[in-house]
């Protein structure tokens, strides 16, 4: 009998269907995923079947009896991790687990135990007593994921447990997932943006508009794109964002994505014939290139090419300019001498695993963070002495969306044209560029804060644009974007690098810095590596099934990064 079941499920918001006839079962022990692109209803399903949300027809049922959100016995059955933390920073680890296990009923010595335990599981033993708003970006996952195994379930909702969250800390979360699943049982139902979790599971459903496209093992997907995966060589030394961006213009391309200095390609069913005399060689599918199929089918388009309106200015000089940069938070150093230069109209990026500096270095290097020590020169101001006039030369988008909620689309582009200093015509004609460029029409008027997740984005790169930077920094713009909205992205940062904008970037997906140019690796506030993304790859460990990928390399870099730093502690001590 499955343990959990959707039968029919059925969710409309003013209107709009969220969820439409979807259906299907979980086994016990499992690992399932539930997959698709941003507004699948993905989520809306998950809170019906967690009993935060009402169904408007159909049936949810745990081990075969139907599931209403009263019955307390069937609700401890479950145990939900939502994707916004639900945890408190001011309070420890441990206060964290004492609050949240008390709403669980756990009491007295069993809650002392329970807790002494999950601490344990997730790794946080030692930081028990820490102050939660003091630990990194994977450790608030773990304790937000432990805390939802404090009454012992038997079946975990993750609505995508591992959004924002560095390859290192991803690895660790799945190790506890895994262990659980094979030493207690636990039946696992998750969400994930990152498709090559999918691989994990034992069975996955890929939603789409509502409703469930596929359903089965991961296998049953990647034999969607067999025969029709290959992999492209840039001519002439061509960066591989370029060659992506003419692919994806071809009508028979249903997908391409840059991997390890070539491009990866999925042909449409039945498209034969040559790319221009691009050489190819085929490759074996993996689960990403069955989806992209899934969803090229159900008509979604692969994103319109991009360009700003007019090119950006270039300086002979580095766009930026990074000298012995220090950033102390009182006796703690977030950044330590770090030094670096970023070369006028390429695409840089910043890497590295949560809490290594890369969000306290992008604020030094927007003006919104004095810098404790060092040299900034952006856009060929100095930082330390001309803040206000570099950051007209600048646009940035936060790691989270950070434009008024309350305002309308319109309403936060009038404001953030105004705040750049445009006026009449021009500010108008910018308007008018930035709703037509990000096709943000239909959204004119609707409040910003209940735009869809792709849309946000959208719409916070049209702000940092309107005054047509030379220097764009994006802080993580893709974390929890699903494939389509990531390559939509990504074109538009192609067409801004064609036109001379020099972009800074960080991101938690190592296969996105395959669009940069060149690339470092921080830990701890240091540089460890420095290069194109080619010469990253050299730096990992060989491999007999395939080719290193950036990931390999950066978890080489950070793990060997970080024994380095035991060892100088041991020493010291």
């Amino acid at each position: 009998m499955p343990v959990l079941e959707a039968r029919h499920l059925r969710k409309v918001f003013d209107g709009f269907v969220a969820v439409d006839d979807v259906s299907f079962a979980v086994e016990p022990g499992e690992v399932f995923g539930l997959l698709g692109p941003n507004g699948a209803g993905k989520s809306t399903t998950m809170m019906m079947l967690a009993g935060l949300l009402p169904p408007d027809a159909g049936t949810v049922l745990i081990d075969g009896q139907a599931f209403h959100p009263r019955d307390r016995a069937l609700r401890r059955t479950l145990g939900v991790v939502p994707q916004d933390l639900a945890i408190y920073p001011e309070l420890s680890a441990r206060e964290n687990l004492e609050f949240l296990g008390r709403l669980y009923g756990v009491r007295g010595a069993d809650l002392r135990d329970r807790i002494a335990e999950v601490l344990e599981r997730i790794g946080l033993a030692g930081r028990a007593d820490d102050r939660v708003g003091d630990l990194s970006g994977g450790m608030k996952r773990r304790l937000n994921f432990g805390a939802a195994l404090l009454h012992r379930p038997r079946v975990l909702i993750l609505d995508e447990p591992t959004v924002g969250v560095d390859p290192l800390s991803r690895r660790e979360l799945w190790e506890i997932i895994l262990r659980l699943v094979s030493d207690e049982g636990l039946t696992v139902l998750l969400s994930t943006s990152y498709l090559d979790e999918a691989e994990r599971c034992q069975r996955v459903a890929v939603m789409h508009g509502g409703k469930v496209l596929a359903a089965g093992p991961p296998a049953s997907v990647r034999r969607l794109a067999d025969g029709r995966t290959f992999l492209a060589t840039p001519p002439g030394g061509e960066p591989a964002r370029i060659l992506q961006a003419r692919l994806l213009d071809d009508p028979s391309v249903v997908d391409a994505v840059p991997e390890a200095g070539r491009v990866r390609l999925v042909r449409a069913d039945g498209a034969t014939g040559d790319l221009d005399g691009i050489e190819t060689q085929a490759t074996s599918p993996r689960f990403e290139d069955g989806f992209m199929v899934l969803l090229n089918k159900a008509g979604d388009r692969k994103g319109r090419a991009a360009a700003p309106a007019r090119p950006a200015a270039t300086r002979d000089g580095p766009a930026v300019e990074v000298r012995d940069l220090v950033r102390r938070f009182g006796a703690f150093t977030a950044v330590d001498h770090l030094s670096f230069e970023v070369r006028s109209g390429e695409i840089f990026g910043l890497l590295g695993p949560n809490g290594a500096g890369k969000t306290t270095t992008f604020r030094m290097l927007c003006g919104l963070l004095p810098a404790t020590g060092g040299t900034l020169r952006v856009a060929g101001a100095d930082l330390r002495q001309a803040r206000a006039s570099a950051r007209q030369r600048i646009g940035y988008v936060a790691q989270k969306f950070s434009l008024y909620g309350q305002l309308s689309v319109s309403e936060n582009l009038e404001f953030f044209a105004g705040a750049y200093g445009l006026a009449g015509r021009l500010r108008a004609e910018r308007i008018a560029w930035a709703i037509e460029e990000f096709e943000l029409t239909g959204f004119a008027r609707l409040a910003s804060g209940q735009l869809p997740g792709g849309y946000k984005q959208r719409l916070a790169m049209a702000a940092a644009l309107m005054h047509q930077p030379e220097i764009l920094f994006l802080d993580e713009p893709t974390s929890g974007a699903d494939p389509l909205a990531r390559r939509e992205f990504w074109r538009r940062i192609t067409a801004l690098a064609q036109g001379g904008v020099t972009v800074i970037v960080t991101t938690h997906f190592m296969e996105e810095a395959e669009y940069c140019d060149r690339v470092v690796i921080l830990d701890a506030g240091r540089l460890h590596a420095e290069g194109t993304p080619a010469e990253i790859r050299a730096l990992a460990p060989a491999r007999d099934d395939r080719e290193p990928t950036m990931e390999d390399a950066f978890v080489a870099i950070v793990e060997e990064a970080r024994r380095r730093g035991d060892d100088d502690r041991a020493r010291a001590a």
